[in-house]
């Protein structure tokens, strides 16, 4: 069958317009999935291909056409199926049929006409935008193969303008060397347009040398078609995958995933930050009186004046006041112990936990009742920074001291100090002894 010079044009154009149709979705990713430097089990390996296209004995250097100077188009056709061995790399095994011709003068008196029933060749094909750094899954591939093969033909000769009948079937070596463009239409899928030489070894154009000898002969075929990736649809192909996009897609993940962590760690970080200044703010002390402001009914107190457990000045009366030795039982000392056993705060915090409330409302009583001094020395362990620990045990202290005022005691006799993790009473290598240094100790006098 033959096809004019115009309608191969015309299959042509057709193609390019198909092929940007599809070009949206050709830009999808295709290394998903996959990691670098990893085994070829991540992608798919196996493709097939069809094709169809026009053959020639002319070329584009009008190079060993025999005299055949009379450009004439028949069809020809094609299929592969290939094995993609890297990204830029694959073997593959071609298969090739259809009819050339070509004629000395433009009447078409003489000539020929070859068929070619069948043919076979094993290729190696090269993809050169999967070796460039600078394109990152590319739309457009150049490709170029070359591999030898078995071409079987026959030939008739044409004189007069007639064909004569088509001579003995023969098999000759031939060797196909192709280039193009594929065009990533969608995952897994190329379309392609290839322009072939083939150089076939003797007698497929019916001339034969000065020697009587018949010599190899080169014709064309200028081809559209499609690659299909075989496979599971979840993989990305090989043949449309580039190693550094690759690279550059895994650093990416990575690196946004190690910013979503540091920007979790933050939050937490400005969380607690929050709950640490407004503790600070709970323990206050505008006026020095020894009463938080959280707690100051009487706020501005001048420095120096004596103040009750609410921060109010305390009225002294111009008596005289006997003395009395201070004497601490046993029993006082039970009610202190027990608190100290009882105590509990929020984890990292100054909170003092409700469990403790009734216990340390004894104290306050005691207080009250026979008129102690209370000194409240805050422990840590040695988890964390130093400042932290200091910080932390002097807030404890200072709560329990708000506390016990809240309840009536006289906030000038409860002095709060922290220690941090200066003075341990255990060690700090292990757990239980760690607990034993989170503590707040009372003294009574």
């Amino acid at each position: 069958m033959k096809i004019s010079l115009k309608k191969s044009g015309l299959l042509v154009a057709a193609g390019i317009i198909s092929t940007a149709s599809f070009a949206q979705s050709a830009k999808q990713s295709s290394i998903e999935g996959t990691t670098p430097f990893g085994p070829a089990t991540q992608y798919r390996t196996w493709s097939i291909g069809v094709g169809a296209g026009v053959t020639s004995l002319q070329n584009i250097a009008k190079f060993n056409n025999g005299g055949y100077d009379k450009l004439d188009w028949n069809l020809g056709y094609s299929a592969y199926i290939k094995k993609q061995i890297s990204p830029s790399f694959g073997i593959k095994a071609t298969y090739f049929g259809g009819k050339t011709s070509g004629y000395e003068a433009s009447d078409k008196q003489t000539g020929f006409e070859t068929k070619t029933p069948w043919s076979v060749a094993l290729s190696g094909e090269f993809i050169a935008a999967n070796t460039n750094w600078r394109f990152f899954n590319s739309f457009i591939k150049p490709y170029a193969s070359i591999g030898v093969g078995v071409m079987n033909a026959e030939t008739a000769a044409i004189a007069g303008g007639n064909r004569g009948e088509y001579g003995d079937s023969y098999s000759k070596i031939y060797v196909p060397a192709d280039f193009g463009l594929k065009f990533a239409v969608a995952k897994g899928i190329n379309f392609e347009l290839g322009y072939q030489l083939n150089w076939a070894n003797q007698r497929f154009d019916n001339k034969v040398g000065p020697t009587q000898q018949y010599k190899n002969d080169l014709f064309t075929y200028a081809h559209a078609g499609l690659e299909f990736a075989l496979g599971s649809g979840s993989k990305p192909a090989l043949n449309n995958s580039n190693p550094v996009a690759t690279l550059v897609n895994d650093y990416t993940v990575k690196y946004d995933d190690l910013k979503a962590q540091n920007d979790a760690l933050n939050a937490k970080n400005q969380a607690l930050q929050g709950q640490l200044d407004g503790i600070n703010n709970d323990l206050k002390d505008d006026d020095g009186d020894g009463v938080a402001n959280k707690y100051d009914k009487c706020p501005g107190t001048p420095s120096g004046v004596q103040v009750d457990g609410s921060g109010c000045p305390i009225v002294v009366k111009n008596e005289t006041k006997v003395v009395e030795k201070v004497v601490v039982t046993e029993a006082d000392k039970k009610v202190v112990a027990d608190a100290i056993k009882n105590l509990e705060f929020d984890l990292g915090k100054a909170t003092i936990r409700p469990t403790s409330y009734a216990t340390l409302n004894k104290v306050a009583a005691l207080l009250i009742e026979k008129n102690f001094s209370l000194k409240l020395a805050g422990h840590t362990d040695n988890t964390g920074s130093r400042e932290l620990n200091m910080r932390l045990s002097k807030e404890r202290a200072e709560s329990v001291k708000a506390y016990l005022v809240s309840q009536g005691a006289n906030a000038s006799r409860i002095e709060a100090t922290g220690y941090g993790p200066d003075q341990p009473i255990a060690s700090n290598k292990n757990a239980a002894g760690r607990q034993q240094n989170r503590r707040v100790e009372f003294t009574l006098y």
